[in-house]
């Protein structure tokens, strides 16, 4: 059974930064990308980046692009999502999900991509 256990959110100001972690078990980590997704209240979930298999590729959304960064330690079966220069725009709950499927493909961006969520961790950024 997979899990996917989220940590690192909480309250920031304008401007700082914070680290999700998500940590993974129940199946070979290496062999599954690795999103993150993010649902603000009243609006849809929506995509925030993503990493592949071997996370040496990476995907991002146009709003996050320059400020957040996804990595992979398949050693820790562990996906980072590094948050810099926060907006209060970027208040939501912050899901780490992982791909259905082991193969490659040009969706990374599609929550039906992936199987499998994380609990959510919440992400509030004062302004």
């Amino acid at each position: 059974q997979v899990q996917l256990v989220e940590s690192g959110g909480g309250l920031v100001q304008a401007g700082d930064s914070l680290r999700l972690s998500c940590a993974a078990s129940g199946r070979a980590f290496s062999n599954f990308a690795m999103g993150w997704f993010r649902q603000a209240p009243g609006k849809e979930r929506e995509f925030v980046a993503a990493i592949t298999r071997d996370a040496e590729t990476t995907y991002y959304a146009d709003s996050v692009k320059g400020r957040f960064t996804i990595s992979k330690d398949n050693a820790k079966n562990t996906v980072y999502l590094q948050m810099n220069t926060l907006k209060p725009e970027d208040t939501a709950v912050y899901y780490c999900a992982q791909r259905r499927s082991s193969g490659r493909s040009s969706y990374y961006y599609l929550p039906r991509e992936y199987g499998y969520w994380g609990q959510g961790s919440q992400v509030t950024v004062s302004s």
